[in-house]
């Protein structure tokens, strides 16, 4: 997991605070993302991209799915291919949807319903509750 985390931390990123930290109703092409700020999803976002293609996002504090919000593919994306590296927690609302691998410096907290086809890796703990967790 921490090689995981520094590798991904370490990439030079083409796209800084898109949206100011609210990626709701995008769609984010492949590449490398930073914030310096909380990156929040408070409605439905997109992925857009092909098999081969790798989204890194970097975020320097806490990510947020709201409940019932989804990170959804387009394409031929793919979840093994989509690391999140959050410095803060991670928060995925009841019922929510995410997609990829989650590497986390704090905690990872699933509320009752959240499902993630990917992984979950934390430093401290990641919490569940009644979740489906899908291998990529």
């Amino acid at each position: 997991m921490q090689t995981g985390y520094t590798d991904a931390a370490a990439r030079p990123a083409k796209h800084i605070n898109v949206g100011g930290g609210d990626i709701g109703g995008l769609t984010l092409k492949p590449g490398v993302y930073r914030w310096d700020t909380d990156v929040r999803v408070p409605t439905d976002a997109k992925l857009k991209g092909g098999s081969h293609d790798v989204w890194i996002f970097q975020v320097s504090k806490s990510l947020t799915v709201a409940a019932g919000k989804h990170i959804r593919l387009r394409g031929h994306a793919q979840s093994q291919k989509i690391f999140w590296q959050i410095a803060g927690h991670v928060s995925l609302g009841a019922n929510s949807h995410i997609e990829g691998i989650i590497l986390c410096k704090t905690a990872i907290e699933m509320k009752t319903g959240a499902s993630i086809n990917g992984r979950l890796l934390a430093q401290t703990a990641a919490t569940l509750e009644m979740n489906r967790v899908t291998a990529p």
